[in-house]
């Protein structure tokens, strides 16, 4: 006996989204299934397509604007796993961040690793929006931190194993 999970209202938080762009028509912000960590983010580009050169990287529209209604919770944009490993498109800061209280345009920065033009085409999904918890910081001044068995030893300091 097989049995399948629905997990669309798991952890759901309320977000409203604004479409800027025609290239969201007869489209809706939406996992691709009720298992899927994130949204996929379109190309909103006014011509068909757009190349980015070998080393390149491109500012690319995501023709939607949001608002996170759940207290603690940012946007972060990642890489689509398939354009990432495929064609070498991939977020060129690694992850992008959007605040909470951001209501622009979401403006996805893509980066060509490959050594080949690629080309993207209006409505193409580029990136992936997640929603995840985060904690703000209340920063004390110190003289002295805490020891720790680590200290200050960084970039490989613990081995290989």
């Amino acid at each position: 006996m097989t049995h399948s999970t629905d997990f669309s209202q798991n952890n759901a938080i309320g977000v409203r989204v604004k479409y800027l762009h025609t290239a969201w028509e007869g489209q809706e912000l939406e996992t691709a299934t009720s298992g899927s960590a994130g949204v996929d983010l379109r190309a909103c580009i006014d011509q068909e397509t757009l190349t980015i050169e070998p080393g390149d990287r491109a500012p690319i529209p995501a023709g939607l604007a949001i608002e996170i209604t759940a207290p603690g919770f940012a946007g972060f944009i990642f890489s689509r796993s398939g354009l990432g490993a495929k064609d070498g498109l991939t977020v060129s800061q690694g992850v992008g961040v959007i605040d909470p209280d951001y209501r622009g345009e979401i403006i996805v920065s893509l980066l060509n690793t490959s050594k080949e033009r690629r080309t993207i085409r209006r409505g193409q999904r580029i990136a992936q929006l997640i929603f995840l918890p985060f904690a703000a910081a209340h920063f004390t001044a110190v003289e002295e931190l805490t020891t720790t068995e680590r200290g200050a030893g960084g970039f490989g300091h613990t081995g290989k194993k």
